[in-house]
């Protein structure tokens, strides 16, 4: 496998941070909350290979090898022992870094790969759909998100509350969806590819907290049982009133429940 230099953007002082998103804006879905975690960390957050303004790999996309990319940056920026949060598929990276024992302490919010068989064929027939709806309005994407029932129709899927949210909260994001080339690769690595592997109790490298969305419709709240099953150690936490998005819809609990669970 080809390997791909992460664009990143590094801000704040203190105890480092890395951050890693899921499907769509590249570092940029991180916006809601990064300047508070900037003003107690420094936060460096990536953008995977084929999103935001990190080219694709150029061989195989999958889970392990999104991962190997973080895994070499981590080495490359002497980032030995950093604290990680991830969101979504980025969740899951974490976890897998986690379970590799690579990095400190970890955050996964809404993580993928914990799901039932028929789990992941509904996110995949679902989220498909959804993907091709956003390229097919791609244009009109910041006049629909500036409307209360653009963003209520748009949403619901990933929020428990889009009427309630900003324009600017959620573009980025959507406009990943559409624009990032390792969309439709990375869908397959999650919908075809093999589940998350756990990691017995005792082996990951510092304190592991999962956060959960009670209104998740994308990872759906069920799966945190597994997840807190295959990782023993992990600590879960709940976002109530919250879908698959905690730093859409509960933006202070989870700049909180990071910083309370990474040094």
């Amino acid at each position: 496998m080809a390997g791909a230099v992460l664009n990143h953007i590094r801000r704040g002082s203190g105890s480092p941070l890395l951050l890693v998103h899921g499907l769509g804006a590249g570092w940029n879905s991180w916006s809601p909350i990064l300047d508070e975690l900037a003003e107690h960390r420094e936060v460096i957050a990536v953008d995977l290979p084929g999103f935001g303004e990190t080219p694709p790999l150029s061989g195989d996309i999958s889970i392990a090898t999104l991962t190997d990319s973080v895994e070499n940056f981590i080495r490359d920026q002497g980032l030995d022992g950093v604290s990680t949060a991830g969101q979504s598929m980025g969740g899951r990276i974490v976890l897998e870094l986690a379970r590799r024992g690579v990095g400190g302490d970890t955050v996964a919010l809404d993580p993928g790969g914990f799901w039932s068989d028929r789990e992941v064929a509904v996110f995949g027939a679902t989220l498909r759909p959804s993907i091709a709806l956003v390229r097919a309005l791609r244009r009109g994407l910041p006049a629909l998100l500036d409307s209360a029932v653009g963003r209520t129709l748009l949403l619901a899927q990933f929020s428990a509350r889009p009427w309630a949210l900003s324009r600017e909260t959620v573009l980025p994001d959507v406009r990943g969806l559409a624009d990032s080339p390792s969309t439709g690769a990375a869908m397959d690595a999650l919908t075809k590819g093999p589940k998350q592997e756990g990691a017995p109790a005792g082996t990951v490298p510092g304190r592991v907290t999962i956060g959960w969305g009670r209104r998740d419709l994308v990872t759906v709240p069920g799966q945190a049982a597994r997840a807190t099953a295959l990782f023993p150690d992990a600590k879960l936490h709940w976002f109530e009133r919250c879908g698959h998005f905690p730093q859409w819809d509960a933006p202070r609990e989870a700049t909180r429940l990071i910083l309370d669970n990474t040094k």
